[in-house]
C-alpha cells in the first residue's frame, strides 16, 4: 500500500494524496448533508462518464417513483438498497450510469390534480388559454365532485405538468438529502416528449409486427375512474354480500319430472310451475341471463341440458348448458351465466357462443332502455323500475319485485366473497364491452414469428436468464407467466398520459371505421390525435363523412413504465448512450410489482429486441409497522422520512435501510436508526483518536500543519497484535466483496460493522498507549506498528462503509485525504493479506476477551479502568495462552498492571456465563467511582457455558486521581 493513491491508467478513480491530519476539536454528524451534498454537486462526483466502453459501465433501470403523492420510508428502504450497490460498483472502477426518473402518468396524478385545484376534465370543453384553477394547494382536502370546477383536456393535462414539476423538485430534494449517488444530469419522466417518443415508437412497433391489436371484448372496469383495468391491476378483496336463491321455471314439465328422478333439487312453485332454484349475489344482473349451467357430469341436471327455463320477473327464456368449468359442490351444483357478473361469465359466454345481452353502463348505472329481448309486459315494468340506477339500488328493486312473486326462495344469506377491485380503487369491478388495444403478453397462445416460439414459453424462458437476487423470487415471475389469461390490456379512458399514435378514418356515411387504422411516420413523434390531424389531413376534416378522427383513449401508466430501460438509455433519442449502457444491468424494484413492472418491461424488450432489458434484478421486501403490517399510504401506517433524517441525519436511517436482506420485509425501528447513528458518530471518534496519535493535544495549527500524514506503508506493521488487525481486515474486506458481488449489501454491512465494533472495543483499547507513547517508553518500530495499523484501519473501514454511509465516512477521508472517499477504490484483501504475513485474525479478540476480564474486576470492585493492578493470576483456555503471550506488553499496560502478572493453562472452565460490557477506546468513556479493591475470578468468554478466562487473583491498588484533561 503506497502513501498516495494514484489510479491505474484508464481507471475511474480519482487521484488521492495524504496530508497532515485535519481533525475538528468536536465531531459530529449534524450539518455534513449539506457540507458534502453541494460538494458532490459542485465537483461532479458522481456524474456518468460517456466516454466508457459498455464493458467498462454499471447501468442501473432505477425504478421512477410517482410523484402524484408524498414519499414514505418505504421508498427509503428500496432506493437505499440500490444505491449501496452503485456505490460498491464506482468504487471497484466502473462508470455507473444511475439515472432517476419520474413516473408523473396516470390515475394517482389526476386524482391528485383534481383535489390540489378542484377541477374535472371534461373533453367536450374547448381550451382555455386563461384559465385560472378555483383552487392551489387544496389544503390537504379533497374537493368534491360537485364542486370540481370542468375544464378542457388540454387544460387538465396543463395543470397535469404544472404540479408534477413542483412534486419532483421536492422528490429531488429529499433525494440529495438521503445521499443518493445519482446523476442528476440524466433524468426523465414518463409523459415527457422523450417518453412520448420511445413509447409511442414501440407500440407502432408492436402493431406493425403483429404484437398489437385492438379487439371489442368484454373486459374488466373501474366504474369511478371510468376507465378499462389490466389483469396485472387488479387486486382481491374480501366485500360482504348475500346470497339469493332464485327459481327458473322448467319450459317443459316431462324434463322437470326427468330431473327431479336423476336427483335435481326441482321444486313446485306457487303457481304450479316446476322449478329449478340457483343462488346469487347479483340478482340485478337477472335481466343479462342468457343461460343456466352446469357440469357435464353432473347426473342431477342432465336430463335438463338442452332444455330451457324462463327467468323469474323478467320471463327471458334461456338454455340449460354443460360446462366444465361449473361447480357440482358449489351450492346446487347450477348457476345462472350473465352478461357479464365475473369473469366465469365471459368463459361461459364464449366458451357456448351465447348471446351478448349486457345491461350495465360504463358509469354502473343499469341501461335506460329496456332491452328487446324482454317480452312479456310484466318483464318490462320491471325492467324500467330499475333503469338509471346504480347497480346497488337496482338491486333492491329485483329482490323487492322478487320476494312480491314468490320467486325468491327464502331469506338472503349473508356471505362475504373475494371480488376483484382495481388496485387504487374502492368499488368492484364491473366486467363491460368495449373496444380496448392489446400487446400480445403469453397470455392468449401466439407463436412469436421473430423467433417461431410460442410467446408464453419463451418469457418463461427470459425469466430463467434473469438473475434474481434473491433467488427464490423466480417462482413467482414463472407463477405469474404460466397463470396468465389473456393478452396485455393496454388502453385507458382517462386524459393525463402517453396517448396512442393512432387515427381512424371516417367513412362516406359517417361512420368511424376502427379497421382502418391511421399511423404516423416515426420522425413524426410524439403525436397527440386528439389535437393533431391524421397524416395525409387537414383539422377540418376532423369528425366528418371521408375524414378522420383521432385515438382518445391514452396509454396504461405500465405500458409507458415497461420501457424505463429503453427511455433511461437514450433509445431512439441518444444512439451513442444507448450503446455504451444497454442491455443495462440491474433493475431494482418491489417483490409486489414483478407480475406489472418486472414482467412488463421483459415482455416489450423481448418483443423489440429478442432479449432481457437486463442481466440482474434485485427485489427489496416491504417494510411493516410496529404490528408487523405492511405500510401503505391506503392504511393510514406510513412514516414519511423528511423528519426521521432531520432528527437522526441521513447515515443513521440508511443503516437501518441497508440491514435489511433483499426479499425480507423488514420492521420499521427507531431503534435500528439510533444504531446507525451510533455507529456514524463512533466512525468520526474512532477515526480522529486514530488519526491523532502523536499529535499532542494542545498542538497549535502551525503544529498540526507540520505533523506527518498518516503512514498506509503495511511493511511498517510488524507487531503480532497489529498484524492479526490486518489479517482480519483482509477477511472482512473479502467477505464484504464477495457479498456485494452477489447483492448481498446487508450481509457486506454486517461483517464490516462487526469487525469495526472489534476493532473499537478491543484493538483500540490494548494498542492506544503503546500508538500514543506519552511517556516515551516503547521502541520506535513497535510506535509506527501501532500508528500505522490505525491509520490502515481508518483507511480500510471508511471505503467499507462509504456505501452505507456516505457522508461520515466523507468527511473523515477530508480529514487525512483529498478527493473523495467514494471516487476511491474498493479495498483490497490480498496486500493486508500478505502484511499480516500468517497472522491469526483471532488474536484480536482473544486478547480483547483477557482485558474485558481484568477491566471486569475494576467494574465490579467499582473503581476506576485507571487504577493500577498490583497483581493477578489468569487462568486460559489451552488456545488462549498463546494469544495472551503475544500481546502481553499491551494487555499489561491496557489493564494498568503495574506488578507481578501470571497466566496458568487450565484448558476451558466450565462455570456460569458472565457477560462482558464493551469498553470504549476513552473517547467518549466516563470512569467508575474511585475506590481501592480487590477481586477475584471474574470471568470473560463466550455466552454459552465454556468460560476461556479467568481471573483467579487480582489485588488492586487505590484509584489515581482523574487528571485534569485527556491527552488525546
Amino acid at each position: 500500500m503506497s502513501e498516495t493513491s494514484t489510479p491505474a491508467e484508464g481507471s475511474r478513480h480519482l487521484p488521492s494524496e495524504l496530508h497532515s491530519p485535519r481533525v475538528p476539536g468536536k465531531v459530529s454528524t449534524d450539518g455534513l448533508e449539506e457540507t458534502w451534498g453541494q460538494r458532490w454537486e459542485e465537483e461532479g462526483a458522481y456524474a456518468f462518464d460517456r466516454d466508457a466502453q459498455r464493458h467498462e459501465v454499471f447501468s442501473i433501470d432505477t425504478p421512477p417513483p410517482t410523484v402524484s403523492g408524498s414519499l414514505h420510508v418505504g421508498h427509503v428502504f428500496s432506493y437505499t438498497h440500490t444505491d449501496t450497490i452503485a456505490r460498491y460498483q464506482r468504487m471497484r472502477g466502473k462508470a455507473v450510469f444511475y439515472p432517476m426518473g419520474w413516473d408523473d402518468n396516470g390515475l394517482p396524478t389526476e386524482r391528485r390534480v383534481q383535489n390540489y385545484f378542484g377541477v374535472r376534465c371534461d373533453p367536450s370543453l374547448p381550451y382555455d388559454p386563461d384559465f385560472t384553477p378555483p383552487h392551489t394547494g387544496g389544503e390537504g382536502k379533497s374537493v368534491k365532485a360537485r364542486d370540481q370546477v370542468p375544464v378542457s383536456r388540454r387544460n387538465f393535462v396543463e395543470l397535469c405538468e404544472r404540479l408534477t414539476v413542483e412534486d419532483e423538485a421536492q422528490f429531488e430534494a429529499l433525494w440529495r438529502r438521503l445521499g443518493l449517488s445519482v446523476d442528476w444530469s440524466q433524468t426523465y419522466q414518463t409523459i415527457g416528449p422523450r417518453a412520448r417518443t420511445v413509447a409511442q415508437a414501440a407500440f407502432l412497433r408492436n402493431l406493425a409486427r403483429g404484437e398489437a391489436y385492438q379487439a371489442a371484448a368484454p373486459g374488466l372496469w373501474d366504474v369511478t375512474f371510468q376507465t378499462a383495468v389490466a389483469q396485472a391491476e387488479l387486486e382481491s378483496r374480501e366485500y360482504p354480500g348475500f346470497y339469493h336463491r332464485l327459481a327458473f321455471h322448467v319450459t317443459d314439465a316431462q324434463v322437470a319430472a326427468q330431473a327431479a328422478a336423476a336427483g335435481a333439487p326441482v321444486e313446485d312453485g306457487p303457481g304450479g310451475t316446476r322449478d329449478v332454484c340457483i343462488e346469487t349475489t347479483r340478482p340485478e344482473l337477472l335481466a343479462a341471463c342468457v343461460a343456466l349451467v352446469a357440469h357435464p357430469d353432473d347426473e342431477r341436471y342432465q336430463p335438463l341440458f338442452g332444455a330451457t327455463v324462463t327467468s323469474p320477473v323478467f320471463g327471458v327464456e334461456v338454455p340449460v348448458l354443460a360446462h366444465p368449468a361449473a361447480e357440482m359442490d358449489k351450492g346446487a351444483g347450477i348457476a345462472m351465466c350473465c352478461t357479464f357478473g365475473d369473469t366465469t361469465d365471459i368463459d361461459w359466454w364464449r366458451d357456448l357462443d351465447l348471446p351478448l345481452r349486457a345491461i350495465l353502463r360504463k358509469d354502473g348505472r343499469i341501461e335506460t332502455e329496456v332491452p328487446q329481448w324482454i317480452t312479456q309486459e310484466a318483464g318490462r315494468q320491471a325492467y324500467a323500475a330499475m333503469a338509471g340506477k346504480t347497480a346497488f339500488s337496482a338491486r333492491q328493486v329485483v329482490v323487492e319485485a322478487l320476494t312480491a312473486s314468490g320467486e325468491m326462495r327464502g331469506e338472503p344469506v349473508r356471505t362475504v366473497r373475494q371480488t376483484n377491485f382495481f388496485e387504487k380503487g374502492d368499488k368492484p369491478l364491473e366486467i363491460v364491452t368495449s373496444r380496448q388495444w392489446y400487446i400480445r403478453n403469453g397470455g392468449r397462445a401466439w407463436t412469436n414469428p421473430a423467433s417461431g416460439r410460442d410467446l408464453n414459453a419463451e418469457l418463461l424462458e427470459r425469466g430463467r436468464e434473469l438473475a434474481f437476487h434473491p433467488d427464490f423470487m423466480r417462482v413467482r415471475y414463472e407463477n405469474w407467466v404460466t397463470g396468465l389469461n389473456n393478452d396485455w390490456l393496454i388502453s385507458r379512458q382517462r386524459f393525463f398520459g402517453v396517448p396512442f399514435p393512432v387515427w381512424y378514418r371516417v367513412g362516406a356515411d359517417g361512420q368511424v371505421d376502427y379497421d382502418a387504422v391511421i399511423t404516423p411516420e416515426e420522425s413524426a413523434l410524439p403525436v397527440d390525435p386528439s389535437s393533431d390531424p391524421a397524416p395525409g389531413y387537414t383539422e377540418d376534416q376532423r369528425g366528418v363523412p371521408g375524414g378522420f378522427v383521432g385515438e382518445v383513449d391514452i396509454m396504461d401508466t405500465w405500458a409507458t413504465s415497461s420501457l424505463t430501460p429503453q427511455l433511461a438509455s437514450g433509445w431512439l433519442t441518444d444512439e451513442d448512450l444507448f450503446a455504451r449502457v444497454y442491455p443495462m444491468d440491474l433493475r431494482p424494484q418491489g417483490q409486489d410489482i414483478i407480475r406489472t413492472w418486472l414482467f412488463s418491461s421483459v415482455v416489450r424488450a423481448n418483443l423489440e429486441f429478442g432479449a432481457l432489458p437486463w442481466a440482474s434484478t434485485g427485489l427489496s421486501g416491504w417494510i411493516l409497522d410496529s404490528d408487523h403490517k405492511k405500510m401503505s399510504k391506503s392504511k393510514g401506517n406510513v412514516v414519511t422520512p423528511m423528519g426521521l433524517l432531520e432528527q437522526f441525519g441521513a447515515d443513521a436511517v440508511r443503516y437501518w435501510a441497508a440491514s435489511a436482506r433483499l426479499g425480507l420485509d423488514a420492521a420499521f425501528e427507531e431503534s435500528q436508526i439510533k444504531i446507525g447513528r451510533r455507529l456514524a458518530i463512533k466512525i468520526l471518534n474512532a477515526s480522529k483518536f486514530a488519526l491523532s496519535m502523536g499529535i499532542p493535544w494542545d498542538a497549535d495549527e502551525e503544529a498540526r500543519a507540520a505533523a506527518p500524514a498518516p503512514r498506509l506503508d503495511a511493511s511498517q506493521v510488524t507487531e503480532p497484535l497489529d498484524r492479526a488487525v490486518l489479517a482480519a481486515l483482509a477477511d472482512v474486506v473479502e467477505a464484504a466483496t464477495t457479498a456485494f458481488d452477489s447483492y448481498g449489501h446487508a450481509r457486506a454491512l454486517e461483517v464490516t460493522e462487526s469487525f469495526f465494533w472489534t476493532f473499537c472495543d478491543d484493538y483500540i483499547e490494548l494498542v492506544k498507549d503503546r500508538a500514543n507513547d506519552a511517556e516515551g517508553t516503547h521502541t520506535a518500530g513497535a510506535v509506527r506498528s501501532a500508528r500505522t495499523t490505525l491509520a490502515l484501519a481508518v483507511d480500510t473501514f471508511v471505503r467499507l462503509l462509504a456505501p452505507f454511509l456516505p457522508y461520515a465516512t466523507e468527511e473523515v477521508w477530508s480529514w487525512y485525504r483529498t478527493g473523495s472517499v467514494h471516487r476511491s477504490a474498493w479495498p483490497e484483501a490480498a496486500p493486508l493479506r500478505q502484511a499480516a504475513q500468517g497472522a491469526d485474525p483471532t488474536l484480536v479478540s482473544q486478547a480483547g476477551t483477557v482485558l474485558a476480564a481484568l477491566r471486569r474486576v475494576k467494574s465490579e470492585a467499582r473503581t476506576s479502568q485507571r487504577t493500577p493492578i498490583l497483581s493477578a493470576v489468569l487462568e486460559v483456555a489451552a488456545d488462549y495462552e498463546p494469544a495472551v503471550e503475544a500481546v502481553r506488553s499491551d494487555l499489561v499496560e491496557a489493564a494498568k498492571v503495574t506488578g507481578s502478572f501470571s497466566v496458568k493453562v487450565a484448558g476451558a472452565v466450565q462455570g456460569a456465563d458472565v457477560a462482558t460490557e464493551p469498553v470504549d477506546s476513552g473517547i467518549a468513556a466516563a470512569d467508575s467511582p474511585d475506590t481501592g479493591a480487590t477481586g477475584q475470578d471474574a470471568e470473560a468468554g463466550s455466552s454459552h457455558g465454556e468460560v476461556p478466562v479467568r481471573v483467579r487473583s487480582v489485588e488492586l491498588d487505590e484509584a489515581p486521581a482523574r487528571p485534569a484533561r485527556s491527552t488525546t
